[in-house]
């Protein structure tokens, strides 16, 4: 039930919809019982049992007063038409209270409504934050498929299992409490032997509840995997189809997606199990208490009418359906339990990279960035040791070396995408863990080898992340970046669709779209990490143009494989197994003949 309490809490905000919805239960469940109750003076009118009541009975919540009530109500009726006038005044007060029950039915799934569409909106919109604050460390052990399938299959999964069980959970345990106030006024010892009956059937659900659990959280599981073939699957298609691996892709796939189908089919058959199996019991209680019921009506000794019996029959008979609707809610919630942890290990996983309480604000750069033996790993890799760097404000730096070295985590450390092991990074001469990391980013530009873009227009493409760009700045930054001129030729313009990942652009387009978007947010320090790595010799004669631009009057960090577009650096920062081998601008560490040159001679050879 912890599962249930997670989602509960959500509950909170809608606390006045909860109330409206249990008060038109409560209402519904009264007049529902009060239906049947109006059985006991019918049945004693057709078996010609019927005694008038001249004088009103005082109210008790007892099915005795409300029988003594009715009859007090027929007298009249009785007196006035004989037999059928007082048929017709029973059947109109069924008819009126079978009405409003329905009207509090309905009004209770009215207000039910709001709860269960708010609650797994707010849950959706609870995981979407905490991906997007969550460490990019955390993203390196899970699966991209697998969050997806987090926030779509296990929230949906929530709102089908546990949501859906909400209207039981509010109704069936008044319904149940109701039913008993009323069974017990009709007949103690009958009650008494059913509660002894009902905890034995409540046993053998629970246990088949918790199989399903289990089941369910492997489905998940296979889920998460599924989806994850497929987002690799189209990530790579270019790729599976030329080295024809479209075969293997869809045997792979088919694996994943039996081993689904067969845990699927276990869930659904442990599932389908509750309705039948606690209809069943409920059955063998209900044949129970008929043998002892009737047993009580033949013993002479023992004043139990008929019509009573008859009465508390079709009492209990209605509530043996909320008790199953609970053992079907319960089904249900074992069900979503599993989905509900899993949301649950987004929502609670650690942060790592966070504010300090007194972390301050800092909107400038003045005079150079740190690295003070600094060391870092992956896990329990080594990647950075006792790194030692100084970066003034107005120099542009490049990182060179073999792959692997730890150039691009270099780089990561700055924006705190990590934090260091040991050592620190400090800006102005203060560790950059003492600054809101909103402000530390902001002072940050960044373009990478891979354009990140999104599905959206050119303009919002550029113009991301900031507060009312206006179409003049957005241009400005375009022809800056060399993009104005292509950008002017797509069909719409600065508001044409790009598609997903940019795939309806170029790979040199999508890279000036980026250095656009890093001209337009204009900060103090540019990070390039293999700005041009994947662009052909003219696409890459343009975007070097236009990063020459954006690097004009900033501090500037440049990765970069090919060192003929490094040779310009202030200072050049050969970086090898994880330390810093050489260090000077390009004429001294040729001289040096060292790292450096033999990565020179190995280009100039290729």
């Amino acid at each position: 039930m912890k599962s249930l309490i997670k989602v509960l809490r959500y509950i909170k905000a809608y606390k006045v919809f909860a109330f409206l919805s249990v008060l038109s239960n409560v209402f519904s469940v009264v007049f529902h019982l009060l239906s049947l109750l109006v059985l006991i003076p019918f049945l004693k009118l057709l078996f010609g049992k019927s005694e008038p009541v001249s004088e009103k009975p005082e109210f008790s919540l007892t099915a005795d007063y409300i029988t003594d009530y009715l009859s007090y109500e027929m007298t009249p009726h009785i007196e006035t038409n004989g037999l059928e006038g007082a048929l017709y005044y029973l059947c109109i007060a069924v008819g009126v209270l079978f009405f409003l029950k329905n009207v509090f039915r309905y009004l209770s799934k009215f207000f039910l409504a709001t709860i269960r569409s708010g609650v797994v909106r707010d849950i959706r919109r609870d995981v979407y934050g905490k991906i997007l604050i969550l460490p990019l460390s955390f993203y390196s052990d899970e699966k991209k498929g697998d969050i997806i399938s987090r926030i779509t299959g296990d929230v949906q999964e929530v709102e089908w299992s546990i949501m859906n069980s909400l209207e039981m959970l509010f109704r069936d345990p008044i319904s149940i409490i109701v039913s008993l106030v009323f069974m017990i006024s009709i007949s103690p010892e009958l009650t008494i032997f059913s509660f002894i009956l009902l905890p034995i059937s409540g046993i053998i659900i629970g246990r088949v509840g918790k199989s399903l659990k289990r089941t369910s959280g492997k489905l998940q599981i296979k889920m998460g995997e599924l989806l994850s073939n497929v987002e690799e699957t189209l990530t790579g298609l270019k790729i599976l189809k030329s080295f024809n691996a479209e075969s293997q892709s869809n045997s792979k796939f088919g694996e994943i997606n039996e081993s689904y189908r067969i845990t699927m089919k276990r869930m659904f058959h442990k599932r389908d199990l509750a309705s039948p199996m606690s209809e069943f019991l409920g059955s063998l209680v209900m044949v129970t208490l008929l043998w002892f019921g009737g047993s009580m009506i033949i013993d002479p000794e023992i004043t139990f009418d008929g019509e009573d019996f008859i009465a508390y029959i079709a009492m209990f008979s209605q509530l043996l359906n909320p008790a199953k609707s609970l053992s079907t809610a319960y089904y249900n919630i074992q069900k979503g339990a599993a989905s509900t942890e899993r949301i649950d290990a987004v929502l609670q996983a650690d942060r790592k990279i966070f504010d300090k309480e007194n972390a301050h604000s800092k909107n400038s750069f003045e005079s150079e960035l740190k690295f003070e033996n600094l060391s870092f790993a992956y896990d329990d890799k080594e990647v950075l040791t006792h790194i030692n760097l100084s970066i003034p404000k107005g120099k542009t730096i490049a990182l060179v070396g073999p792959s692997g070295g730890g150039k691009s985590t270099m780089a990561d450390l700055l924006p705190r995408f990590y934090d260091a092991k040991s050592g620190s990074v400090t800006i102005d001469g203060e560790d950059i863990r003492n600054v809101k990391i909103r402000d530390l980013r902001g002072l940050m530009g960044i373009v990478s080898q891979q354009s990140i873009l999104f599905n959206d227009s050119v303009f919002n493409n550029i113009a991301l992340g900031v507060e009312n760009p206006t179409i003049e700045k957005v241009q400005e930054a375009a022809k800056i970046a060399n993009a104005h001129e292509f950008i002017e030729k797509l069909p719409e313009g600065y508001q044409t669709n790009i598609g997903d990942g940019g795939g309806k652009l170029s790979g040199g387009q999508k890279q000036r779209l980026s250095i656009a978007r890093a001209v337009l947010k204009n900060p103090p320090i540019m990070i390039l990490d293999e700005a041009t790595s994947a662009l052909d010799t003219e696409s890459e004669k343009l975007v070097q143009d236009a990063l020459f631009k954006l690097m004009q009057n900033r501090t500037s960090i440049v990765i970069a494989h090919r060192l003929s577009t490094i040779q310009n650096a202030d200072e050049i920062v050969v970086i090898k197994n994880g330390q810093i081998f050489e260090q000077g601008n390009h004429a001294n560490l040729i001289q040096q003949n060292g790292v450096y040159k033999k990565l020179i001679d190995l280009q100039a050879f290729a």
